[in-house]
């Protein structure tokens, strides 16, 4: 087994909530409570969860692109947060994140030539000179053509555009990328070619990915390990043949009811959650998931549950177990 290059224990991130004119703070959204990973060199690791679960949070806070509240994150044996402003921008070539929205992360008056190339500027990783050659490399790795070097983000397509952001997180070529709903804005047949596109380089460059999304059939085609995400906490955890053939809580039961079957004669029973996901703000006391949960008793009230390994590497919190 490869060993371990980004682990998180116990991750904490709260979001105050204030009120009146002088701002006093009444309360926290606990968008991420409680979260421990472990993600190793040359994975795939899938966060899935309803929007709102804290899964872009997570990704973000992973990178230090947010401060968090409480519990470690380590990167190949680094504590990210104990680095001082110097030491986490000489971190930051090794540690990329693709965005959801390609427009939005692009900055219109600028030639993707130079949004792409910027950052070997900014690290000093490259001369002027050498930046066009490494620009035109990356652009063919990610299926564009070398005359969109000198065009701006208008003038592409969606799919193009996060063809973009993808050649702009490995012209760095870093080891870890935070992959944040790279494909629900675009169209199923682009997001195919943009799955293949990120499993094509990491079978060539060896890269570590954090995909997150919040749709379980691209998270099946490209992740080996999946951790299921329910405001703000971990409910199951296991490798991917294992969550999708024996899948324990009934959280992630219910996700995998709402997955389309492409043989129209298959027969599934859907499990309908009542309800929405609670505030995370007053989260419910017990098990997070019981005011929703079809199979719910008076201990999922009243207690929480243990996140505990339920066999062959596979994790749930679930008293029905």
């Amino acid at each position: 087994m490869s060993e371990a290059l980004v682990q998180v224990k116990g991750l904490k991130t709260y979001f105050p909530i204030t009120q009146g004119l002088w701002g006093r703070k009444v309360g926290d959204v606990k968008a991420v409570d409680g979260i421990d990973l472990t993600i190793r060199r040359g994975e795939t690791f899938g966060l899935v969860g309803e929007s709102g679960s804290g899964k872009s949070t997570i990704g973000r806070t992973i990178l230090r692109l947010g401060e968090k509240t409480d519990g470690e994150v380590r990167f190949d044996g680094i504590d990210l947060y104990s680095l001082s402003r110097n030491e986490l921008r000489s971190m930051r070539p090794r540690m990329q994140m693709v965005f959801q929205d390609p427009f939005g992360s692009l900055n219109p008056r600028i030639r993707i030539g130079d949004a792409i190339g910027e950052a070997l500027l900014d690290h000093g990783l490259a001369s002027k000179a050498e930046i066009r050659e490494k620009v035109l490399e990356v652009l063919n790795l990610c299926g564009l053509a070398s005359y969109h070097i000198d065009r701006y983000p208008h003038e592409f397509s969606g799919g193009q555009r996060q063809r973009i952001g993808i050649a702009r997180a490995i012209i760095l070529n870093p080891e870890f990328i935070v992959a944040d709903e790279p494909v629900s804005a675009l169209d199923v047949s682009i997001q195919a070619q943009i799955i293949n596109l990120l499993s094509d380089l990491q079978g060539s460059r060896g890269y570590t990915y954090l995909l997150i999304s919040h749709d379980l059939s691209v998270v099946e085609h490209l992740c080996t390990t999946i951790g299921v995400l329910y405001l703000g906490s971990l409910v199951e955890l296991a490798p991917r043949d294992e969550l999708f053939s024996h899948p324990q809580h009934p959280y992630t039961k219910a996700l995998l009811s709402a997955v389309p079957i492409p043989d129209p004669t298959a027969v599934r029973e859907r499990i309908v959650l009542k309800g929405d996901i609670p505030s995370p703000a007053h989260p419910p006391s017990g098990c997070k998931f019981h005011t929703r949960c079809p199979w719910a008793e008076a201990v999922c009230r009243e207690q929480k549950p243990m996140f505990r390994d339920v066999g062959g590497g596979h994790y749930a919190a679930c008293h029905l177990i």
